[in-house]
């Protein structure tokens, strides 16, 4: 008996559900009549479908997920496929099908390269002490009032994330800030405005650039398979008022819902900028990156070019060696590699067209449209990974506001970035993103705190993202 009801058990886990769900679908939907939708449409929906239900429930990891799109796409769609005589039977004529590299391509899309050199900028500034000095520096003007504190130590996460990874950002600002904190008396709410403040600051900070948070890439990887080139600067111009909106309004709130019961507060970090000349290296060459990606429009030299140069340069000048190189997320490359092949197959199909006219559509405008993808999109994130909604619900979005925008680059651009930005606010439970559980393994805050602090950020988020992007994003671009 016990055998038994172990096996039911395992037979009925959340893993075991995901692989029936998803490769059933993966196997069921090819064989299905939906009406308009051509051969290999079926094909990309039990791809895209299957691809879902595995982001979702994980019963592989998200990369490897994302990996198997890829090989799924090749194997099933491309000149490389191995049902070669199904898709003679389904095509007068034969199937004409897309490169296999077309798909391989992703694995190199300027969006990835533009990553690999935010990865190659981070790994050199925390082995150098970089990043821990530019917090000792940006976090002294804010004074010994808590609250200044609070607020410097979010703004400082903020500015890092958006040109380092989310974990490592607040990872490290847990190590410089919380055993400090802990001095301050438990009962005190201090010490949970602190321990907020590092995630809150590097969910929202990271919205600031291309390369602070996967979402931005899978917006801007999708304006780019349309045609639409957003230059870094671009993307700055755009998101950093929001950011700085968005974290202002936040910290008040925080600074209401945990106020402080200590007067004084004295945040030191024992750092100093490193001499050798390999720091002197680092430092050059993160300044030269960070000024060509931010004046991109005064020299027109593409960000995922200048991306390439601290790829080079760090290891070449012996600033990285291979130990860091292997540390790189490269997961999270896979993951948006998957999404951005994934997006390739619902265009190249004609899924997209379809999925979008089962539904009377016209009846929405685009602020409807943006506005019921934004509930949507933050929904879902609060639940599963970022990267992962933004993946699932920005190929979708694009083939719904593209006939809209007719042409107009503007009218293209802001929905997509509207939806791609509010995903990042998502951040009331702890699997919404690492950040979140990195501060709940503090043992600082709970649950609840957290909870609490999410639905300010997420209905702030929310609300000025809409604002931001129908009334002052027209004005700028």
């Amino acid at each position: 008996m016990a055998t038994t009801r172990k096996f039911q058990v395992g037979f009925f886990s959340k893993k075991s559900m995901g692989l029936v769900l998803g490769l059933g679908a993966l196997l069921v939907m090819p064989f299905l009549s939906l009406p308009d939708l051509s051969p290999a449409g079926h094909v990309a929906l039990g791809i895209f479908v299957m691809a879902s239900v595995f982001w979702i429930l994980e019963p592989i990891p998200i990369y490897a997920t994302s990996m198997g799109v890829i090989l799924a796409q090749v194997l099933l769609l491309s000149d490389q496929n191995l049902i070669k005589p199904w898709w003679d039977a389904q095509y007068e004529g034969g199937y004409q099908p897309p490169a296999y590299t077309d798909f391989y391509n992703t694995l190199a899309n300027p969006i990835i390269i533009l990553f690999l050199g935010g990865f190659s900028l981070a790994a050199a500034a925390e082995k150098y002490a970089l990043d821990r000095n530019l917090t000792r520096i940006m976090l002294k003007p804010f004074g010994q009032r808590p609250a200044n504190v609070a607020l410097g130590v979010m703004m400082v996460t903020g500015v890092l994330s958006a040109f380092m990874s989310n974990t490592a950002t607040t990872a490290m600002m847990m190590t410089v800030a919380i055993p400090i904190v802990a001095r301050v008396p438990v009962d005190d709410p201090f010490r949970r405005l602190v321990a907020l403040s590092i995630p809150v600051g590097a969910n929202i900070g990271g919205i600031a650039t291309p390369i602070g948070t996967p979402p931005n890439a899978v917006a801007l990887a999708a304006l780019a398979r349309q045609g639409t080139l957003v230059p870094f600067s671009t993307w700055m111009l755009l998101a950093t008022p929001l950011v700085v909106v968005t974290l202002l309004l936040s910290w008040w709130g925080m600074c209401r819902m945990f106020p402080p019961g200590i007067r004084t507060f004295t945040l030191t970090i024992d750092s100093k900028f490193q001499r050798s000349s390999k720091a002197i290296c680092c430092y050059l060459i993160f300044a030269l990156t960070v000024g060509l990606w931010v004046t991109e429009k005064l020299h027109g030299i593409p960000s995922g070019v200048v991306a390439f140069i601290p790829v080079v340069l760090l290891p070449a000048l012996g600033v990285l060696d291979k130990k860091e190189i292997r540390g790189f997320s490269w997961e999270v490359l896979w993951l948006v590699a998957g999404g951005i092949s994934l997006g390739l197959s619902l265009r190249q199909t004609g899924l997209a067209e379809w999925m979008i006219s089962r539904v009377s559509w016209e009846n929405f405008s685009t602020t409807g449209l943006v506005v019921l993808f934004g509930l949507v999109g933050f929904a879902v994130a609060n639940l599963v990974s970022h990267t992962v909604s933004a993946t699932i619900l920005v190929p979708i979005a694009i083939a719904l506001v593209l006939p809209q925008a007719g042409g107009d680059t503007a009218a293209l651009i802001i929905p997509i970035a509207i939806i791609g930005i509010i995903v990042s606010y998502s951040m009331i439970l702890p699997i919404s993103t690492p950040p979140n559980a990195i501060a709940l393994s503090t043992g600082l805050i709970e649950t609840r705190d957290l909870a609490k602090a999410g639905w300010l950020v997420g209905i702030l988020g929310f609300v000025f993202t809409v604002l931001f992007g129908l009334l002052l994003w027209p004005l700028l671009l």
